[in-house]
């Protein structure tokens, strides 16, 4: 007995770390005497009573739910026309374009598409091109791309960056641009032409300028050696991506809208987050206050059909749209809106009603002696 005791408090005393040489060297693992460690500090807890509960869903509710209205009423006022080109069914123009089309293909192909306006779009008239099933999300699509060489530096034009491969070089020449983004590059072109009543056919002026964002145009973009320089000498050493039908320095005659700084290279380097997307295209504006810049009427859409999208069931459209101050169309916003708004005007008509009926029992008869 006398020996189990000794024991006892012999290997008590070695593990407690209470007492003996051993024990500063433990640590105490209870937090500080302070009053944010002890949770002393001074806080406000609302308790929802009635009278502030009803009163903040009836208020939510009525200024909701007019915002909701003003922006649905907004969005249905916008204008837009949307046109089909992909050319996937037998009857349609550009059928002949789409079959026999690819990116091998040496010289493009011409279809016109006919359709009506049966109303005159007012203000300037922005024209978009759309795809379907392109997933420009992919994380190896967006991640192929060398921001460095977009921006000008003459060392990741010579040498891109890793992250653009397989499109880093071809031929053993760097590629400029790189990436599979810029090797995909929308290249369709499209134009619009009136037919009016007299049989007169007047083609629709098309403003490819102010379609980028200010930022990507003068901040993200430059050109190597700067934005006025020789592009054909600067480009030497370099190929075009391999779906391109010819090089960066040769994408428009004006030397403002050219090489890397092409706003229609930059708005496709600009990627969608959904499979489903429009991207600007051009401008049509406004010449008289006292015309419509498209009137009713017949109008033809030609194609140059470069852009085959077949291969992966996509399908291409041309959008023509006129904006507000909220932007394009899009009545998800003040659906939302209204349906947020509604909902809690009817609970807090629910409650109200409960509130009435059963707030004011005295729960204390209730209670047994």
């Amino acid at each position: 007995m006398m020996a189990s005791s000794y024991n006892a408090k012999e290997e008590d005393g070695h593990h407690s770390g209470a007492s003996g040489p051993g024990a500063a060297a433990v640590k105490s693992k209870k937090p500080d005497n302070t009053a944010f460690k002890q949770q002393r500090l001074p806080a406000w807890q609302p308790i929802l009573t009635a009278g502030t509960v009803l009163p903040a869903f009836f208020v939510i509710g009525l200024i909701f739910i007019p915002i909701g209205i003003g922006l649905f009423v907004t969005s249905n006022n916008i204008k837009e026309f949307e046109v089909d080109y992909t050319g996937s069914d037998m009857d349609s123009p550009c059928y002949n374009c789409s079959s026999n089309y690819s990116w091998n293909s040496t010289s493009p192909c011409q279809c016109r598409i006919h359709f009506t306006l049966d109303q005159p779009f007012e203000s300037n008239v922005f024209m978009y091109y759309g795809l379907s099933n392109f997933y420009q999300n992919h994380r190896r699509y967006v991640k192929s791309r060398d921001d460095s060489q977009l921006n000008g530096d003459k060392t990741s034009l010579k040498d891109p960056s890793k992250e653009c491969e397989p499109y880093r070089t071809n031929d053993n020449k760097p590629i400029a641009p790189c990436g599979a983004i810029a090797n995909s590059l929308f290249n369709d072109t499209l134009e619009l032409i009136y037919n009016d009543p007299n049989g007169n056919f007047t083609p629709i002026p098309l403003v490819k300028k102010g379609i980028a964002w200010w930022t990507d145009k003068n901040v993200k973009f430059r050109n190597p050696g700067g934005n006025n320089s020789n592009l054909t000498s600067i480009f030497q050493g370099t190929t075009k991506p391999v779906n391109w039908q010819k090089p960066v320095f040769e994408l428009d005659l004006d030397p403002d809208n050219n090489g890397f700084i092409n706003e229609d290279f930059i708005v496709w380097m600009r990627t969608a987050a959904l499979p489903t997307f429009r991207k600007l295209y051009r401008i049509i504006e406004k010449k008289s206050n006292m015309n419509p810049t498209l009137p009713r009427g017949n109008y033809t859409l030609v194609v140059t059909y470069k852009y085959p999208v077949r291969s992966f069931e996509g399908r291409k459209r041309m959008i023509l749209s006129t904006i507000s101050w909220m932007g394009g169309k899009n009545p998800f916003l003040g659906i939302a809106y209204i349906t947020v708004g509604s909902v809690c005007f009817f609970l807090g008509v629910v409650l109200l009603i409960i509130h009435h009926k059963y707030g004011n029992r005295n729960t204390s008869a209730d209670i047994p002696n």
